[in-house]
């Protein structure tokens, strides 16, 4: 049988470095999204690559039309695409949203909702075309619980995620193509540094039931299910791990 082929966006750091080695371990062939850290990208293909995957890493802008054309366009160099893990995402600084600025609202959303829509499209032509595959798209638990006073633009687009999960799930099934999602908590990634609380993993987590922060390969482990033939029924499911929230 030949390996699956599964394209991870913002796949350098965190949670889709995490999500990337994962695959690796399990058989699948890497092509890893980044937007901007070089080094950290290729230090995640090293390591799948050390696992006995092949590994491409790609530059570019989830929420550009073009660099998520030429993303899949060089993951087809590699095979049919059987995967499509949607980890790309951004926050924005923590703010009201009365004090958020126009700039951050259309970031957010051109990656986390826009992004997610292309990825998405184009892997439903490439895996209908191909005989079908899966897709996890990375939501939030932000999503149901709207974030106030820390980042309601990004719960919003979480919540669009979860959507667009749903309504794709229905959409492509009698393609062969499932499509779910995982919702994270708060996790220990680099991205709470980026929008201005580094301390947020353990301060914001005392009163969860599990009393920590998750880590990446928590969330991995959820992905790397939802991918698997043990999840062969399992589409239009949005599997919260988030520690009690």
């Amino acid at each position: 049988m030949s390996r699956p082929i599964t394209v991870v966006t913002g796949g350098s750091r965190g949670i889709g470095a995490a999500t990337c080695v994962r695959l690796a371990a399990e058989g699948h062939d890497v092509v890893l999204g980044y937007v901007r850290d070089a080094g950290a990208a290729e230090e995640t293909a090293r390591q799948v690559r050390a696992a006995g995957a092949r590994c491409v890493a790609v530059r570019g802008d989830t929420a550009s039309e073009a660099d998520v054309e030429r993303l899949f366009d060089t993951a087809a160099e590699l095979g049919a695409v059987t995967g499509l893990v949607n980890n790309a995402g951004v926050t924005g600084p923590i703010t009201r949203l009365a004090d958020a600025g126009t700039d951050v609202l259309r970031r957010v959303l051109d990656v986390n909702v826009l992004g997610c829509l292309l990825c998405c499209r184009r892997a439903a032509r490439d895996m209908a075309a191909s005989g079908g595959g899966a897709i996890v798209n990375v939501s939030s638990a932000a999503a149901t619980i709207g974030s106030p006073g820390t980042y309601v633009h990004y719960a919003a687009s979480k919540a669009a995620v979860d959507t667009l999960t749903l309504g794709l799930s229905k959409e492509l099934g009698p393609d062969g193509i499932r499509v779910n999602a995982v919702a994270p908590g708060i996790i220990k990634t680099d991205i709470h540094a980026a929008m201005g609380a580094p301390d947020r993993p353990v301060t914001a987590t005392a009163g969860l039931p599990m009393a920590r922060p998750g880590e990446a390969e928590e969330i991995a482990g959820a992905i790397a299910w939802l991918l698997s033939p043990d999840a062969s029924y399992t589409t239009g499911a949005v599997l919260r791990v988030a520690g009690g929230m």
